[in-house]
């Protein structure tokens, strides 16, 4: 990426309003390539993407999904499929993330699509098989000259309503407030972490520190996701789970910037979780 990755991730917002013109060649080939390069999540699992140009079938396919009813204009959608795993929606959040951000350095404006989408038209669009699912899919196009504003309110708004790091990361155990300046570049960026974008803004995502190794973990919102009522009558992926990827891509892109080197592992430490809190996945950073 050519901006500093903080730059992109404070400029991206959820987009909904967007110019009614048709994303240029040279953006096209440039988020193709990036989608064909990225196609196994850091956990094994693999995915495949597409870019469509929007038509207004796809467009009736978001109605009913709330507010993502409401977007205007969207010249084309990313469309992903995965086939079920144990870390699939991990991956595929992590996979999906990494275009997004790329699409923002690019000039271009994305939303975030969530729902249920295996028997739209989008699934028939990258002929997704009967074992593949699409969690979600991403609006894109160029911003609109009038949400530009309105996105930069909701920046403010964000930072605002985002929890402090304070509740996000611990040290050894969960409630045990990590030192800032003992951890040093990696404040920096675990503040990256806190900035990513989630269902419902509800930053599942809690991370622990344990010497050279940081634990991720999925903290369930309550009503919320896997088990809910409205989520298996909708049958609708487990966005928190994708969320964990979208936390894992910005922590390891963050690493990458700060020229720092790890792994990552499965390999639950024996530390006392919350309820309604799972591991997921651990960063072994490299010894220097």
């Amino acid at each position: 990426m050519k901006k500093p990755l903080a730059k992109i991730i404070k400029q991206r917002f959820s987009c909904r309003v967007y110019l009614n013109k048709p994303i240029e060649e040279t953006h096209q080939r440039s988020l193709i390539d990036c989608l064909e390069t990225n196609r196994t999540g850091p956990l094994g699992t693999q995915a495949r993407f597409m870019l469509v140009a929007a038509t207004e079938v796809d467009r009736n396919s978001l109605k009913g999904l709330g507010t993502y009813g409401f977007i205007k204009n969207a010249t084309g959608f990313i469309i992903g499929a995965v086939e079920q795993g144990s870390k699939n929606l991990e991956d595929y959040g992590y996979l999906l993330e990494h275009a997004v951000l790329f699409a923002t350095d690019i000039g271009l404006g994305t939303c975030w699509l969530g729902g249920t989408f295996t028997k739209s038209s989008f699934a028939k669009k990258i002929s997704a098989t009967s074992t593949e699912i699409i969690p979600a899919v991403i609006a894109v196009g160029y911003i609109a000259s009038n949400d530009t504003i309105r996105g930069q309110i909701r920046m403010r708004a964000g930072a605002q309503h985002r929890l402090p790091m304070e509740q996000l990361f611990f040290d050894r155990v969960f409630g045990n407030i990590l030192d800032e300046e003992d951890i040093g570049v990696y404040a920096d960026v675990l503040e990256i972490v806190r900035w990513a974008p989630s269902a419902s803004n509800k930053q599942p995502w809690r991370i622990i520190r344990c010497n050279d190794t940081w634990h991720f973990y999925l903290q369930r919102t309550r009503g919320y996701g896997k088990g809910t009522l409205i989520f298996n009558v909708l049958r609708l992926a487990d966005l928190q789970r994708v969320d964990m990827g979208i936390a894992m891509c910005h922590f390891e892109l963050a690493i990458h910037e700060f020229n720092l080197h790890g792994r990552w592992m499965i390999e639950e430490p024996e530390i006392i979780k919350p309820e309604s809190t799972e591991y997921i996945v651990s960063w072994v950073a490299d010894q220097i």
